[in-house]
This record gives structure tokens, sequence and C-alpha cells, in this order.
């Protein structure tokens, strides 16, 4: 996200429905909280908007204190480790970051995914697969490679619609994606000779 919202778009935000995310405002309050990633608007009619993983995170964290004159960090910064040296150790406050975001998720899949389906991947994890499928293994208690600490690792690959994933545990990990709504498939590089899957998100 660019900038946080005003505070005219952090009161819509906060009056979302709390069991389903509607939001209610005026079009261009609801047209610049879909530019800032903090809302979707539904594909099918009434063509309602309801607030993205962010936009929930946002509204959980409550209104900025009055007293602190900065703005607050950006909504949206949450992103799902996908393994590398810089990655840093897990902790008790991540744990729960990584909760709410897979939640989140499961509810973007019940409110675009055409027939509501949870299990299976929607249309924002086929335009992020690395994401998607790191947040699907790190939700699920899978640790990212770091320094020093052997874990997965997700990578992009030339093919379209899959990514490819390295790592000690291939089965588990393709236990955890098939279960997520992937399916998955272990080769072997020819000129390294490692092995890896390869996952992609299911359509039916």
């Amino acid at each position: 996200m660019a900038r946080p919202p005003t505070a005219a778009q952090r009161r819509v935000i906060e009056g979302a429905d709390p069991g389903t995310g509607r939001l209610r405002g005026t079009d261009a309050q609801l047209a610049a909280l879909v530019r800032l990633g903090l809302a979707f608007r539904h594909p099918r009619p009434p063509r309602d908007h309801f607030l993205t993983p962010a936009g929930h995170r946002l509204r959980e964290a409550g209104p900025e204190p009055a007293s602190t004159p900065a703005p607050a960090a950006p909504a949206g910064v949450f992103a799902a480790r996908v393994g590398g040296a810089e990655e840093a150790p897990s902790g008790a406050s991540r744990t729960r970051e990584v909760r709410d975001a897979w939640q989140g998720l499961i509810e973007l899949r019940r409110m675009t995914n055409h027939d509501s389906a949870t299990d299976r991947p929607c249309g924002w994890e086929r335009t992020h697969l690395v994401r998607a499928a790191a947040l699907a293994l790190e939700a699920a208690g899978h640790q990212p490679e770091h320094t020093g600490t052997p874990g997965y690792r997700v990578r992009a690959t030339p093919q379209p619609e899959a990514v490819a994933v390295y790592g000690p545990a291939l089965q588990p990990y393709a236990a955890t994606l098939e279960a997520a709504g992937w399916q998955c498939g272990e080769y072997t590089e020819a000129r390294t000779r490692t092995r890896h899957l390869l996952a992609s998100p299911r359509r039916v």
C-alpha cells in the first residue's frame, strides 16, 4: 500500500460488518480502499465491497491512538516467508500474524470463488503464487529456511501457474499444499539433481 488510509477511510473500515467484512461508504471511499488494497469489489451482483485480509488486519488493530503524531505503519505489510538466508526465525507474534492471514485468505476464497468454495485457491492466489504457497506452508507450521536452519523455499518457475518448493520435507510439504487446494508433483532438476515439488493451484 502506498500510503495509510485517511481518517474517513478508517471509519469505513471500522464500520465493516464483523462477520463478513462487508463495507458501506461512498463510491469514492470504497474505490480508494480498493486502490489501497484494503477492499475488493465482489464480482457478482449486488457487487458489494468487502475487506481484504489486509483490511481485516487494519480493522482488528483498532483506531490510531490520538496521542501518536506519527502515522501508523501501513496495513498490508504482512508477507508470507518464502524461505532464504534473509528470513528471520518465527516467534509468537509471527504465529498470530500467520494464523490471521490464513483465516483472511480463506474468507477471501469464500467471497471470490464463484461457488464460495474455500477448499481451492482464489484469483488472488493465482496472481501471487509464491506468496500464496508460502502462506499455506507457514500456516500449517512448516518453517521457512533461514540462516543456519533448513526449511522450505518457494520459488517462481517459468511455467504458468506453478511454483517450485525445495526443502528437507517434500512429502509433508506436498500433503499440506494438497490439503490447501494445490496439486503437487515431485521432480528432479536435470542439472543439479535436486529434488523439489512443482505445485499449482487447483481449479476444480
